[in-house]
């Protein structure tokens, strides 16, 4: 979400242009795959499907059409609107962004962004962070939070939006999203996993008159192993939505691609509830209908003028039931996912309305700002929803920050270390803090990347707030280059301030079109040169990186008078205090980075630069397979100068007294799958017209707002159109018979639950070694064993787990686990995960980066090994 301002008007060579594909290399496949399995089948969601499938029953061909779809852009208080169904007591849906906090309001919480969670790698906090973002909406009347995002996984480390997922692992990505799922949903608000999928780049994503939207052409293990790896998991955490990315996958639009919807996402994964477009992703109506698509987002279409109100669904759903295009059941399935995720979540019991308006702050206003004439109310109740998130935000933002560099233990400060302090970014924005909309600028203290899924702050806690609620004796040169007058002292701190920043694609920052063009993986403004002027200047110099992901830090990383280097990635509101608590030594930093930082962008693999104009389709083929991030340095024998994982403390750990334990014995195939249970049946009779007739009497919003209604002509003439010799030309492959059983990797929720059986228990004791309190993050890797028949990277994440704060000395007994799908492989032949070798021997390693893991436990031996040499 949400390209809303990339619009043409040149509608008539839409269809020819959005055709214009050109063709994807040999391979890279988005075979045909219909119909759209029908949802229910899952036990849990048994009781919602009833209840959902009841009121379809008895609901008119135009009500139902009318929940599939947005009303329009701007058509309402939040940034989507579904039509509603009143009669069935169904209300208007109210969609909102976004990932880190309500977008486009106020008394709200702007949280650290999924990035700055990533990098805490605690799992309690991912949770909590998820429940008070789930109140914060429902306490605004939001029924769907358009949130968590992992996709984009991070493949390219320019990508504009890797910032709003967790890290650059999908193992990492998988937790962060299914914990914030888990929460935000425990309140009753129905959470969004997005953007399926390999979603991976802003430019050239979105499909328009000039050209198609870019094709991630992906070969089918890659997909399964890497950028499907955090939805499953999300879709085992029971996600009420997912919402799908602008690009195409293969060759094919992902908002009509059969391949991904029905059969990858809706049969193997077992995904119960809706699927929604992407803010103007759609690009046709029975296609997308067909291939899986649930809900049309915000009910526009994107290359025709905004002022006709045209749609490919509402009206035109109504028309293709009625002249027998599309299947009455694929219409009602769509309708029963969306009311049974409505259900499941229990917004039919006392669910508060919106009480916000995303298109102002002003209490009164048009209720329909997006037509030309609307009624005017109230539309902002100014509900106050920050509880005492404020906490929950300091302390991701505190435990996020990640201390790189440390010479001689020269932090902690002192509490009366004379400082200099330089960068604007010490400092909020001058403008004021929400002064650049959807936070498309890179002035002070840099909270949060921008576009859709920021938010408003309700105030910033900068640095030098927090300099001058502790006192600090400072002096601020609030600038991006090197003042001639800060008068050097051999007894100065001096705490350089820089930043990288990145967004959406619909907003540009300083020639930046969201990805990071411009700089490169350089700080801006300069700061590599200011922090080297400093440290010239200067004698023991603290560098503090507020950054979207990777920079390059070689200019100015092995000074010797650089002695401390953190990031504090996006810390949110709270940027100040929590930075304050690891600068004094109130904390230890417990960060650890969620992604590789390289010596230089020639690193990485040619194919994960961004992708240029291209003439036609531009492809963008993932030749690098697997071998993403970590993956590929370890495979390249490349020395990053930071690995993945890597954060120091102001303390030490040991890891000892591993254990592990064979829970479920493995087979190189998984169990057969569960049988599908029963699925709402549907009549396949086409509803007589009158059913979409316009009520008489109806008193129409404007030109602009999408209804599900036709003319009387006009349902009378589709409706005569199902019985003349008029055949629609289907998609090759197409089906409309379900199938009794699914592929054999699904099942349930996630796919196999045999999938999800703990193959071995591990356990290890982390012990505070040195002289500070602090907590200490255990990470597991994988190695598969020598000798398999498939390629596999050296080690990969399967698990982590973060003590609680130990004192000096103190120590806890971590658990973790393996699971039948870590040890296995997707194999493209059989359609399914298998253990390559059952009797081999993995390695399971346990350290505190994937570059320091001197702990191994052996499956085939069944013990642990500590001061073993590390494999990477």
């Amino acid at each position: 979400m949400h390209s809303v301002l990339f619009l043409s008007f040149l509608s008539s060579a839409t269809a020819a242009a959005v055709d214009r594909r050109t063709a994807v290399p040999a391979g890279y496949v988005a075979a045909p795959y219909y119909p759209a399995p029908h949802g229910g089948w899952v036990s849990s969601w048994s009781e919602s499907y009833r209840k959902a499938s009841l009121l379809v029953s008895n609901m008119t061909l135009a009500e139902k059409t009318n929940l599939t779809s947005g009303t329009g852009l701007f058509m309402g208080r939040c940034v989507g609107n579904t039509g509603s169904a009143l009669r069935a007591g169904i209300p208007s849906l109210c969609l909102q962004d976004g990932p880190l906090g309500v977008r486009n309001t106020e008394q709200n919480t702007a949280f650290p962004a999924g990035i700055t969670v990533g990098a805490t790698w605690d799992k309690s906090l991912m949770l909590a962070r998820g429940v008070a973002l789930g109140e914060e909406f429902r306490g605004k009347g939001i029924n769907v939070h358009l949130g968590p995002s992992v996709g984009a996984l991070g493949r390219k480390p320019r990508g504009g939006r890797n910032w709003e997922g967790f890290g650059a692992d999908p193992v990492l990505q998988a937790f962060g999203g299914a914990l914030t799922i888990e929460g935000v949903q425990s309140v009753g608000v129905i959470a969004t996993i997005k953007h399926l999928i390999a979603n991976e780049q802003e430019q050239f994503r979105m499909y328009s008159i000039v050209q198609p939207g870019i094709s991630s052409n992906v070969d089918d293990r890659t997909l399964h192993e890497l950028y499907l790896w955090p939805f499953a998991e999300g879709v085992r955490s029971g996600v009420g939505s997912v919402m799908i990315a602008y690009n195409a996958v293969n060759g094919s639009a992902c908002s009509q691609n059969s391949y991904l919807i029905n059969n990858i996402l809706k049969d193997e994964l077992g995904f119960q509830g809706f699927v929604m477009s992407d803010w103007l992703a759609q690009i046709s109506g029975v296609g997308s209908a067909l291939a899986g698509l649930d809900m049309n987002m915000p009910g526009d279409i994107h290359t025709v003028p905004l002022v006709t109100g045209e749609s490919h669904w509402m009206y035109e759903y109504s028309r293709s039931i009625l002249n027998g295009t599309v299947p009455v059941d694929r219409l009602d399935d769509s309708v029963t996912r969306i009311l049974a995720a409505w259900f499941q979540m229990g917004q039919d019991q006392n669910y508060p309305p919106p009480n916000f308006d995303a298109n102002t702050l002003d209490a009164e206003g048009p209720l329909y700002p997006g037509s030309l004439v609307s009624p005017r109310g109230i539309v902002n109740q100014f509900v106050n929803v920050q509880g005492n998130h404020a906490e929950v935000a300091r302390e991701i933002a505190r435990d996020a920050i990640t201390l790189l560099k440390n010479t001689d233990g020269f932090l902690p400060l002192s509490q009366n270390a004379t400082l200099k302090i330089f960068g604007t970014a010490a400092e909020k924005n001058p403008d004021g803090i929400n002064s650049c909309a959807d936070q498309g600028c890179n002035k002070g203290t840099l909270g949060m990347g921008w576009g859709s899924g920021s938010a408003r702050y309700p105030y910033m806690n900068s640095p030098i707030d927090g300099f001058k609620a502790r006192s600090a004796p400072y002096t601020y040169f609030n600038r991006d280059n090197f003042p001639s007058n800060s008068n050097p002292s051999p007894s100065d701190t001096a705490i350089v301030f820089v930043t990288s920043d990145s967004g959406e694609n619909y907003i540009t920052v300083m020639s930046n079109p969201g990805d990071r063009t411009t700089g490169g993986l350089n700080v801006w403004y300069g700061g590599d040169k200011l922090i080297k002027d400093v440290a010239n200047a200067y004698q023991n110099v603290v560098v503090v990186v507020q950054t979207v992901g990777q920079i390059i830090m070689e200019e100015w990383i092995d000074l010797p008078s650089v002695k401390a280097v953190l990031f504090a990635h996006l810390p949110g509101q709270e940027a100040g205090d929590s930075l304050m608590e690891i600068l004094y030594g109130d904390v230890s930093p417990s960060g650890h980075l969620p992604y590789t930082i390289p010596t230089s962008e020639d690193n990485y693999p040619a194919s994960v630069g961004l992708r240029g104009f291209e003439i036609g389709q531009p492809q963008d083929t993932f030749t690098e397979g697997l071998y993403i991030d970590y993956r590929h340095f370890h495979k390249a024998g490349i020395k990053p100068r930071y690995a993945f994982g890597h954060g120091l403390s102001y303390t030490n750990f040991s890891y000892s007294a591993a254990t592990i334990t064979r829970v479920t014995p493995l087979t190189s195939v998984p169990p057969a799958r569960p049988a599908k249970g029963t699925t709402p049946e549907y009549s396949t009779e086409i509803p007589p017209a009158s059913e979409a007739y316009w009520p008489e009497g109806f008193n129409r919003v404007g030109l602009r707002y999408k209804y599900s209604f036709l003319e009387k002509n006009d349902a009378d003439n589709a409706a005569k159109d199902a019985t003349s010799s008029k055949k629609y030309p289907y998609p090759t492959g197409y089906s409309g018979e379900q199938k009794a059983e699914g592929p054999p990797s699904g099942g349930a929720q996630g796919g196999n639950p045999a999938l999800f059986d703990t193959a071995y228990d591990i356990s290890v004791t982390v012990t505070n070694t040195g002289s500070r309190p602090g907590k200490a993050v255990a990470q597991l890797y994988v190695q598969f064993p020598s000798g398999i028949s498939f390629d596999t990277p050296i080690i990969q994440l399967r698990d982590f787990e973060k003590t609680d704060e130990l004192a000096a000395g103190q120590s806890q007994t971590l658990k973790l686990r393996v699971t039948r799908k870590d040890l296995s492989v997707w194999d493209v032949v059989s359609q399914n995960w298998i253990v390559p070798n059952v009797d081999g021997d993995y390695g399971i390693w346990i350290g505190e980066s994937s570059d320091k893991l001197e702990l191994r436990c052996g499956t085939a031996t069944g013990s642990c090994a500590t001061d073993v040499e590390s494999p990477v």
